[in-house]
């Protein structure tokens, strides 16, 4: 199952989602990691199928079960990595960012989408940094 964590970095924090072997192989690539500056919005959603917006470009769906990959539509392209039965958090994101949206399953959408939000706890100073990365969740 993808993950999607928070990283400090030389530029400040980076959102990274980084994808299961099998999930990279069918999304082909291993990682999407955005600038947490180029976040527009959060939220969750509970129904997985809802995140998803256009037609796969790269990847693979399997209806009832996963899709992971890339989807086109009019306002631009998506990066899905969703499962069913579990909570997406859903990222819109600002340009120049690759892609319009980040939709990702993690167990804890709720924790991990009030992570990303401003004043949210990738903002403290403490904690987690000291080891560099700050898992949202997974």
């Amino acid at each position: 199952m993808a993950r999607l964590v928070v990283e400090r970095d030389a530029d400040g924090w980076t959102v990274v989602v980084r994808l299961a072997w099998w999930e990279a192989l069918l999304a082909r690539r291993r990682t999407v990691r955005v600038p947490r500056a180029w976040v527009a919005a959060t939220g969750v959603e509970p129904d997985w199928w809802r995140a998803m917006r256009g037609t796969p470009v790269v990847g693979r769906c399997r209806p009832g079960r996963f899709c992971v990959g890339e989807r086109e539509h009019v306002l631009g392209r998506d990066f899905v990595a969703v499962r069913a039965g579990v909570p997406v958090v859903v990222l819109d994101l600002r340009p120049p960012a690759p892609f319009v949206r980040l939709a990702v399953s993690v167990p804890d959408a709720g924790e991990a989408a009030r992570s990303l939000r401003p004043g949210g706890h990738a903002d403290e100073e403490d904690g987690a940094e000291e080891d560099g990365t700050e898992e949202a969740s997974g």
